[in-house]
């Protein structure tokens, strides 16, 4: 198991990496091309995608991962549903795309929902397909269709903003990626679908998947409030703004964590009957989260302006100060994450769902306080806010279920967070004498002189870890 899920750490980094990185030139790009407004409207659609997004399934793939035993005719029955649900939310996306439209006060959002609300019934046809191979633990080749789909929405998308489609390059770009990642998906696992439903087989997967979609309605809400807020009080072109200072944390951390959560999951499912294994797996994936994240975060907030002006552009320099207040959001974020995996696997879903519901009572209330006071930064104080909260009664309930104590879990957090602040103290220096430098020789030395302290001060205290971590990796290749 601990082979597999090396190995799955290194695809999915691989293939999150190259999908990050292809989004982050094509993000580099568009901001070039199209204007903030584009980028908004596209971006109050996407929102509306996401809130549907939560009922594709019905959580019945996560159900599937977690069922032991011969779980084929049960794959028949989830695709054979996933089928039904696709086709019925394109066609529901028609009518309800104009509330949409209304909400944000612009008509064009209403026929962008309507173009991307195909990706549902072109999803519908692979997502078994991927579930199976998480569950499998077969990583190397869910990471290609993943690629696929980023080299396809990257070509498509860049081709057509440089033909003068606008807002429509991001749209077709979406549903050509989805239609590349269905296909190789297809070609890649040999298993054969049925259309067939098993009522029995059915009702057993959605008792338990009941909880995972309760959990999951809220925390799509929880997670795409912030844009809702942004949206409808300040317009669209602060919505682009907003959006794009959200994409580097997205992109950096938050991503891998959700990543990484595709492997904690099946991983924790298998030894669901271990709890001194899971123990031990949970508190080492905190560690490793952070040793990742920690300097993402200080370094998105030290190198703030050199990065958005060498990503974005002088005409984005709006976001830096947003972006500063979402990276600290973000590494709060990341501490224990993975603890949902667990509940998961042990059958206890209902304790997410009772979380969430907590969550949106602090979350809800802060981000409107924020964005009453202090305008579009103040969402993003409220988030941060919150998720100081939220994070902290997460860890106190996690010490209940996974026989860890809080003190357990920040001492696999101080030896990041260490370096971390002395990577950070540097980087300030090196950012401060280098102020007189063009942005792009600024933050690749900025960039430089902190991965070698971080990575120089790591290496003396974590040196049996990463000499551990790397013989794993190598034994998972093999």
């Amino acid at each position: 198991m601990v082979r597999k899920v090396a190995s799955g750490v290194v695809w999915n980094l691989l293939a999150f990496g190259f999908g990050k990185l292809t989004l982050l030139l094509v993000t580099s790009i568009l901001a070039r091309l199209l204007t903030k407004d584009e980028i908004g409207v596209v971006g109050a659609a996407v929102v509306a995608i996401n809130y549907l997004t939560i009922i594709k399934d019905l959580g019945l793939g996560t159900a599937l991962i977690q069922k032991r035993g011969d779980v084929n005719e049960a794959a028949n029955t989830v695709f054979t549903i996933n089928i039904i649900l696709g086709f019925l939310l394109s066609l529901l996306v028609i009518p309800l795309a104009p509330f949409v439209g209304d909400y944000y006060n612009d008509p064009q959002v209403t026929s962008v929902l309507r173009w991307l609300g195909i990706s549902f019934a072109i999803n519908a046809f692979g997502a078994v397909h991927v579930v199976w191979l998480l569950r499998d633990l077969d990583y190397r080749r869910k990471a290609l269709p993943e690629m696929g789909n980023s080299l396809v929405k990257a070509v498509v998308s860049i081709g057509m903003a440089l033909a003068g489609f606008g807002v429509w390059s991001l749209v077709f770009g979406q549903i050509a990626g989805a239609a590349a990642s269905v296909i190789l998906v297809w070609i890649l696992l040999p298993w054969r679908p049925r259309l067939s439903i098993d009522r029995g087989i059915a009702a057993s997967l959605f008792k338990f998947s009941s909880s995972i979609v309760g959990s999951d309605v809220l925390t799509v809400f929880i997670d795409n409030v912030d844009y809702l807020i942004v949206g409808r009080v300040f317009g669209l072109a602060a919505l682009g703004v907003y959006t794009f200072a959200y994409r580097l944390p997205e992109l950096l951390v938050i991503g891998n964590l959700w990543i990484l959560g595709t492997i904690a999951f099946p991983a924790f499912s298998s030894i669901q009957d271990k709890p001194d294994e899971m123990r031990r797996g949970f508190l080492g994936s905190v560690r490793l989260v952070e040793l990742i994240v920690t300097p993402i975060t200080l370094g998105l907030i030290v190198a703030a302006d050199p990065l958005v002006r060498v990503v974005f552009g002088e005409e984005w320099l709006e976001i830096i100060p947003i972006l500063r207040v979402l990276a600290a959001y973000a590494w709060i974020y990341s501490i224990g994450f993975h603890v949902g995996g667990i509940y998961k696997a042990v059958g206890r879903p209902d304790i997410l769902l009772k979380l969430s519901i907590f969550s949106i009572v602090i979350i809800v209330p802060s981000l409107l306080l924020g964005a009453q006071f202090y305008g579009v930064i103040g969402v993003a104080y409220g988030h941060l806010f919150a998720v100081i909260v939220r994070r902290t009664v997460s860890l106190i309930v996690a010490t209940r279920f996974v026989n860890v104590t809080v003190a357990e879990i920040f001492a696999q957090v101080r030896a990041s967070l260490l370096a971390g602040l002395a990577m950070t103290v540097l980087a300030l220096a090196t950012l401060f004498l280098t102020s007189g430098w063009s942005p792009l020789p600024q933050l690749l030395c900025v960039a430089m002189v902190g991965a070698l302290v971080y990575l120089g001060l790591l290496w003396r205290t974590e040196r049996e870890n990463f000499t551990r971590l790397a013989r794993v990796f190598n034994r998972s290749q093999n």
